[in-house]
């Protein structure tokens, strides 16, 4: 399952969690449902939750200021909705624009998703060297970005507007 956006108590996006962490957060009283999923419900012997998307912390958490979001692959891969940057089939991979062998590194604008067949083919060359133009260029997500692309696809459709509008 999708992992559940927590918001500071001022609704700005803090990190996302596991449903079983964002569950105990608001049975011990320190979180507060702001969207659940529809139908969905934990039940036990003295308690009925909604499954909770959404949650927002009872007190004020301050949080270093970020102004990116940490590389990684995963975070390459959900950035580019797993799409293969070269073909737009599904990528399992990711691949260095520029390639580590040439001096490039692992960062959000070196690096795109890509399908395995497609990786082996450009091999350790640029994609202008291999004659794969990039479908889609590579970008730095912002860390509320990185936070909801960590959810899944097409959870921005399905946030609230108000939430929309923040993040």
């Amino acid at each position: 399952m999708r992992d559940t956006l927590v918001l500071n108590a001022s609704f700005e996006p803090l990190s996302t969690v596991t449903l079983n962490r964002a569950v105990v957060l608001v049975l011990q009283d320190k979180a507060v449902v702001e969207q659940s999923h529809p139908e969905l419900r934990v039940r036990g012997a003295t308690m009925d939750l909604p499954m909770p998307r959404v949650i927002r912390l009872y007190r004020y958490v301050r949080v270093p200021f970020r102004r990116h979001a940490p590389w990684s692959r995963r975070g390459v891969l959900a950035r580019d909705q797993h799409r293969c940057a070269y073909c737009g089939k599904r990528a399992t991979t990711v691949d260095h624009v520029v390639p580590r062998a040439q001096g490039g590194g692992d960062t959000w604008l070196n690096t795109v998703a890509s399908c395995a067949v497609d990786n082996h083919r450009k091999a350790a060359r640029t994609p202008e060297e291999a004659g794969m133009p990039l479908l889609r260029r590579p970008f730095v997500p912002s860390p509320a970005d990185a936070m909801l692309l960590a959810m899944g696809a097409g959870v921005r459709e399905e946030l609230p507007e108000w939430l929309e509008r923040i993040a």
